[in-house]
């Protein structure tokens, strides 16, 4: 069993994928602060001085009661939150790997279609009476003795 999985382990797919799998990890931790630390400042700037990952609902009061001026302050409390400003961060952070991705996606699209070779011209076609396949010069099928057309 062990021989196995080392073999599976070891195939060129499987390592590829961890190689993306780590990539992504980490282009994910790019996105993440460039959403936190260049994106929402100037958004929220532009909204009034708004900062979205504070934005949250209290479900149920902790200990101390409320009113909490930050998230932080409800979690230290034991407040049940929704962190909506945080699932906020979390959406644009996906659109943009989304996006990106989309991109690198497109770009390789374009250059397996300049590698591929244009399809060369049939050399054959098909009798349009016994549904032979003739030359595509010959002007009677050889099947059926049929004039072709044109």
């Amino acid at each position: 069993m062990w021989k196995e999985f080392r073999e599976f382990a070891m195939r060129g797919n499987v390592v590829d994928m961890a190689v993306g799998i780590i990539i992504g990890a980490a282009f994910g931790t790019i996105v993440k602060s460039l959403v936190s630390d260049v994106i929402m400042p100037p958004l929220g700037l532009l909204l009034g001085n708004v900062d979205f990952s504070s934005f949250f609902i209290v479900l149920k009061e902790g200990n101390p009661l409320g009113p909490y001026l930050t998230l932080a302050a409800a979690q230290k409390a034991g407040a049940v939150v929704v962190a909506y400003g945080a699932f906020l961060n979390t959406v644009i952070s996906f659109f943009i790997v989304a996006f990106a991705v989309f991109m690198l996606i497109r770009g390789m699209n374009k250059l397996k279609r300049k590698q591929e070779a244009p399809a060369a011209e049939p050399a054959t076609r098909e009798c349009p009476f016994c549904l032979s396949s003739v030359p595509l010069k010959a002007s009677k099928c050889a099947f059926c003795t049929s004039d072709l057309p044109g």
